[in-house]
């Protein structure tokens, strides 16, 4: 039985070249959980959709990446890591192509529906291959670079996705993918070494509760806010269909083994490593910190603001600069200071933005977004990296790629959950600073000073309120920033789960599969 390589014995050939073709698969896979956002008012005249309808692009792409994650493990030791690679970045590449020349929703849906379920792969398979090709020495800096492509593709898209669609057309937001996925596949075929392959029984059951309880947690954070969460039977029905499945899925992977001795779909041996189930906790967090802030921040500035898409999207550039900073910093950091040590800093830095954005205000100028945006960045590169190394340094390698899937799908939950949570906070805690403010928007109010007496024009009321509602969304906002900043110190004290393990000077031994 072939395994995972835990880390090589000396240098791998072509380390350089694998590098370069898997992250670009990664960073093609990271764009576009963002970049079709920016594009959607487009694509709903192109397409003839309704303004409820066209969110199936995004919902689509996020439920199929979900629910199809999981089985990476099983497909790597079944069919090959390196040929479910090159079909993972086809597929994906095709898909891409198809979401370009979609003529309808349909379409448009299922070629998304596609991607998702090829791109699913491309992510945690980069992350198990960059852990092998490199001794454990050099965690750090794999982690490192693997963790600027996880980053920044998200903070990026919606930058990317705006020029395009400005200089170009929607459609381009997918064509994009063409070079790179071919210049991904022709590398990764022609460098990266084929790993040994195990048959491994496929857990039906195991694998149907899991992904039924993923698809239909993400519907219900999808459509929650749209269907007024929980006085939907809709909702009621998803929440309950996630929770039933979820619960069936743990009692039978904590038990088929010992009652048929077959494998289940996860070994749950992968549980008893303290530092990875640490490491998912703190990767949800991470995934509600990242991906909910970037959803906050651009339509802030462009309906309170006033900036336009490309404006918006070089403003929040500096925030991947910062993380691109951040990123090579901590990969040679990691070799002299405890890597606990730079999460809580990056912890630090990350609440410090938030605290910082807290303090927002309509007439605010450019300044205050880009520093915000800079601390934050450096200090989510500062969590992200050391957070990829320990999870993983005390696993064992044969449970590498199942963890990589893991890790992978727990920190897109966690920004569902984060988006969710900030968008439906967003709406709500709008509607209550208006009734708010508006109790005092009156005649009789000594600040206003009577201005209000002579106000009969019904235009002027409708400006009125139209202000009022501007300031309203504009406290939410800082609500939800608020929020975020508090979820971001909740995560100090898992610090004291992680154990930074001692570093072996010599080189491990380098199994079968990279021979």
């Amino acid at each position: 039985m072939a395994t995972a390589p835990e880390s090589p014995a000396g240098p791998v050939k072509h380390a350089g070249m694998i590098t370069v073709s898997i992250m670009l698969a990664t960073i093609m896979q990271v764009l576009d959980t963002t970049i079709a956002n920016v594009a959607l008012p487009s694509m709903q005249g192109s397409l003839g959709a309704a303004q409820d309808t066209i969110t199936w692009v995004l919902t689509s792409y996020i439920v199929a990446a979900a629910i199809a994650t999981p089985v990476t493990g099983w497909m790597a030791e079944r069919i090959g890591r390196k040929r479910l690679f090159l079909t993972s970045v086809a597929g994906f590449t095709v898909a891409s192509l198809l979401c370009g020349l979609a003529g309808s929703l349909t379409e448009m849906v299922i070629y998304r529906l596609f991607q998702g379920l090829f791109g699913a792969a491309l992510v945690p398979l980069s992350q198990a291959v960059l852990l092998d090709i490199n001794p454990r020495e050099r965690h750090g800096q794999a982690m490192a670079m693997w963790g600027a492509g996880i980053m920044v593709g998200p903070i990026a898209g919606p930058t990317l996705g705006g020029w395009l669609t400005d200089s170009f057309d929607w459609r381009w937001v997918f064509y994009i993918n063409l070079p790179a996925g071919i210049l991904a596949f022709l590398g990764i075929l022609a460098f990266l070494p084929e790993t040994g392959k195990r048959i491994r029984r496929f857990d039906f059951f195991g694998f149907a509760m899991l992904g039924l309880a993923i698809g239909a947690f993400q519907m219900m954070l999808d459509r929650g806010e749209q269907l007024d969460w929980f006085s939907s039977r809709e909702i009621l029905l998803e929440t309950a269909l996630a929770a039933g499945c979820l619960w069936v899925f743990v009692v039978h992977t904590m038990t088929a083994k010992s009652a048929t001795g077959r494998d289940t779909f996860i070994d749950p041996k992968i549980f008893a490593d303290r530092n990875f189930v640490t490491g998912l906790l703190f990767i949800f967090i991470v995934g509600i910190i990242l991906l909910a802030t970037m959803a906050l921040l651009p339509p802030m500035l462009q309906n309170l603001l006033g900036y336009p898409t490309v404006t918006t999207g070089l403003v929040l550039a500096p925030r991947g600069v910062g993380t691109m900073i951040s990123m090579i910093l901590v990969g040679r950091l990691m070799h002299r200071i405890d890597a606990r040590i730079l999460i809580f800093g990056g912890l630090m830095l990350t609440t410090w933005s938030l605290w910082l954005m807290t303090g927002f205000t309509i007439e605010m100028g450019e300044r205050s977004i880009l520093i915000s945006g800079v601390i934050q960045g450096l200090g989510l590169g500062l969590v992200f990296v050391p957070l990829s190394t320990l999870a993983f340094a005390t696993l064992e390698a044969r449970f590498r790629t199942d963890a990589t899937s893991l890790f992978s799908l727990t920190r897109n939950l966690g920004s569902s959950v984060g988006i969710s949570m900030v968008m439906t906070l967003l709406a709500q805690n709008t509607q209550v600073n208006h009734a708010v403010l508006a109790e005092h928007v009156t005649p009789f109010n000594p600040i206003l000073d009577g201005r209000l007496a002579d106000i009969t024009d019904l235009s002027a009321v409708a400006s009125l309120n139209a202000e009022v509602t501007r300031q309203a969304m504009m406290i939410a906002y800082l609500d939800d920033f608020k929020l975020m900043m508090f979820v971001a110190l909740l995560a100090v004290p898992m610090l004291l789960l992680l154990r930074n393990p001692r570093r072996n000077p010599g080189p491990d031994a380098h199994a079968a599969a990279l021979d």
